[in-house]
Parts: C-alpha cells; sequence; structure tokens
C-alpha cells in the first residue's frame, strides 16, 4: 500500500469518525430528551438532578459507575446529588446503558 493512499485512508477516517461522533451525541440526547431525562438534568448545568458533565467528573475513571448508574437510571436513586430522589425512569436496560455511556464521555 502506498503511502499516500494510506494517507488517505487514515484522513477519510478521521473524518467518518469526526462525522459520526457527533451524529453520536445528538442520538443520545435525542433519547434522554425523549425519556424524559431533560426534564430534570441539562448537560452542563444542574437542574432538579445534577449536570451530566457533573456526574461525569464524580465518577471519572469509577470502573463500577457505568453498571450502578444504569441500575439508578432504570430503578430510581437518592441521596448522592442531595434529599431530592431520582424516580424510577421507564428505559429499558439497554437504553439506560446507553444513556450512562453517553453521560459519561462528557
Amino acid at each position: 500500500m502506498s503511502t499516500r493512499y494510506s494517507a488517505l485512508l487514515l484522513t477519510a477516517g478521521a473524518l467518518a469518525i469526526g462525522v459520526a461522533l457527533p451524529a453520536a451525541a445528538d442520538d443520545q440526547m435525542k433519547l434522554a430528551t425523549d425519556k424524559g431525562c431533560t426534564a430534570c438534568h441539562a448537560v452542563d448545568k444542574k437542574m432538579i438532578g445534577p449536570a451530566y458533565k457533573d456526574v461525569a467528573k464524580k465518577y471519572k475513571g469509577d470502573a463500577k459507575a457505568p453498571e450502578m448508574l444504569a441500575q439508578k437510571v432504570v430503578k430510581g436513586g437518592q441521596g448522592v446529588w442531595g434529599a431530592i430522589p431520582m424516580p424510577p425512569n421507564k428505559v429499558t436496560d439497554e437504553e439506560a446503558k446507553k444513556l450512562v455511556a453517553w453521560v459519561l464521555s462528557l
């Protein structure tokens, strides 16, 4: 394979990733909106619940966080971010995992 061809492939791959990542983030934000998450949460500011970026910061590097947070999304939780509880949400386990992965990526 020529160097020029390799460079072209790398450039095309980088562009594809650059286009795909924002689309994936848009998809996850749409899921969060459709499931009612944005009634209490925003990406970068505290509302009733914590900002998604604050959640990502708090759990950065915690290998147990994705599963634990996905369960909280499904079952609800209380006490970590204050007295107001997060109610159980009408999401599948798969949707909860997708949402949590997105939040933790912020």
